[in-house]
Parts: C-alpha cells; structure tokens; sequence
C-alpha cells in the first residue's frame, strides 16, 4: 500500500494516445493517459470504458448521439459494446481503469498502445 501523486506520474511523459499504467485494482489497470485531437471510433465488446478527467476538457463522441464534454473533476463511462471516440481540442489528462490485457484501441484498425508501468 502506498499513496500515488498523480501529477508526478502525468509530469513523467509527454507524449498523447499513450496510456501509463500507475496501479492495479482488483483485476484492473489505474492507467494516466495524454491526449489532443481524436481517437479512432471503436467499441470494447466486454468491458465499459472509465474515464476521469483531471486537467482540461474532454470531447466523447458517441455513435447515434449528440458529442458529450467532459471536464476537469467529471467522470464519464461508455457502456460495453457502444461505439465511441474520445477526443480533445487542448491537450487533456485523464484517469482510466480498463481489465488487465484489455486493448486501448477496443476494435479499431489502430495498434493497441503498450502501456508501460511507471
């Protein structure tokens, strides 16, 4: 058990679209993730998709529906099997717990991202 400052894991990269784990809950990833523009529509077939953002702002887009803004302090989850893309004008951080071996990158032609533990 330790305590974990996520504004020193965000300050341990720069790069965008590349989930670092930082903890494992249950049979899950805590992961800490940049972004700026937009994902790939995708779907995860067996799991929601969880994100919290923590700086900045967040765009979902979601299939059939209007896009949804999420911001700093606010949670959003996308139900499994629902065709979604997140993306962002300003570069945004974000809190996400996805299944240990679940694919970022869900069902799209995007190469899942390796999620390096830090």
């Amino acid at each position: 058990m330790i305590t974990i400052n996520l504004g020193e894991k965000l300050a341990q990269f720069s790069t965008h679209w590349d989930p670092h784990v930082v903890a494992d809950y249950n049979n899950n990833e805590v992961m800490m993730v940049k972004f700026k523009g937009e994902f790939p529509f995708h779907k995860h077939d067996n799991t929601d998709d969880f994100f919290v953002v923590l700086e900045g702002e967040m765009i979902m887009d979601i299939e059939d529906q209007e896009p949804q803004t999420v911001k700093a302090g606010e949670l959003f989850i996308v139900p499994k099997g629902v065709v979604h893309r997140p993306r962002a004008e300003e570069e945004v951080k974000v809190l996400l717990i996805e299944p240990k071996g679940e694919p970022n990158s869900g069902d799209a032609d995007r190469e899942p991202a390796p999620k390096p533990r830090i």
